[in-house]
């Protein structure tokens, strides 16, 4: 099978490309730098030079392939108004380019990488590809995912041969998210204090989304969305079992939010200072008292999927760290 990639040089689309070569499928990968490709290129992907904002890029990129997966995306929280517009352009208008390309050129197999954060906050509850968010959008990157997500759905209604993913809390090693950030520094013992202890997050090794997706690409009902999430679990006890397995002791000391919330406006100054982004304010509606919590039952029912458990994938993740 011949697969157009977007997102190959990111954190989940690189390991897609890895384990769509493994299997022997030619993969073209859409790259902004080449120089970040390197591992594409030595894994025998072709190289298509542009971005999402390119229509002539992709169109040449998807010529000729028999399916195609769209992971790019800008995963940012946190963010400063001024970075809004380039998030939606890449979030938003570069997927309505790739589906409208794929589906122009008759790709009979379209995979949509969306995220578990379409939901919003599911307050605690665990819920699964039928839900629909009744909360506002914390942060930009939750509402051009959301709008990104509807465009899919959209071209769905209109008959476009798409399956829909949607991860959850990705992790694993290499991973320079937040989550990522967090658990190094709590493996080197440099995690001063715990902050939003009680955010929920279904955890899953890396390795297992890209499964997950490869899946969906070739076992994927059209038309239908999938879980690919994993452990379901708080911050806090992410941080207190990454010390159990390292060997440290976790922070006993938890940053007030009332606290962060007093230094918001401060952001821009005060976030880098503490290892923030510098918007705090939409940092903290993202992070204060939120759960994301969505059941894989469906991938796992229909879709052959099975994550690795959490304790095992943060071994693995700080056994590739030493």
């Amino acid at each position: 099978m011949r697969v157009f990639l977007t997102g190959g040089t990111g954190f989940i689309g690189g390991h897609v490309a890895h384990q769509l070569r493994l299997r022997g499928d030619d993969v073209v990968a859409l790259v902004r730098s080449p120089n970040k490709a390197v591992a594409l290129r030595e894994s025998g992907c072709e190289l298509v030079v542009g971005d999402l904002s390119s229509d002539e890029a992709i169109g040449r990129g998807i010529e000729g392939c028999d399916a195609v997966i769209h992971a790019g995306a800008v995963y940012k929280v946190g963010i400063p108004k001024s970075e809004h517009a380039a998030m939606y352009e890449s979030n938003v208008r570069g997927t309505e380019r790739v589906l409208d390309a794929a589906i122009a050129a008759g790709v009979p197999r379209i995979v949509y990488v969306s995220t578990v954060g379409v939901f919003g906050d599911t307050h605690g509850k665990l819920v699964d590809e039928s839900f629909r968010r009744d909360s506002k959008f914390p942060s930009e990157y939750e509402r051009t995912k959301t709008l990104a997500h509807e465009i899919a759905e959209d071209r769905i209604a209109k008959g476009a041969p798409i399956v829909i993913v949607q991860p959850g809390g990705v992790y694993g090693p290499g991973d320079h998210s937040e989550i990522g950030n967090v658990i190094e520094q709590v493996r080197t013992g440099k995690l001063p204090a715990k902050a939003f202890p009680e955010t929920g997050f279904m955890f899953c090794h890396v390795e297992d989304i890209a499964a997950g997706i490869v899946l969906a690409l070739h076992a994927g009902k059209v038309g239908e969305a999938y879980v690919l999430s994993g452990e379901q679990a708080q911050i806090g006890e992410l941080i207190d079992r990454v010390a159990e397995i390292a060997g440290r002791k976790p922070p006993r000391f938890t940053v007030p939010t009332g606290l962060l919330k007093l230094m918001a406006p401060l952001g821009p100054v005060v976030g880098p200072m503490l290892g923030f982004p510098p918007n705090l304010g939409e940092m903290i509606r993202s992070s204060d008292g939120v759960t994301y919590w969505a059941s894989d039952a469906k991938a796992r029912r229909e879709l052959g999927f099975a994550p690795r458990d959490l304790d095992t994938g943060l071994r693995q993740t700080l056994a590739a760290a030493r």
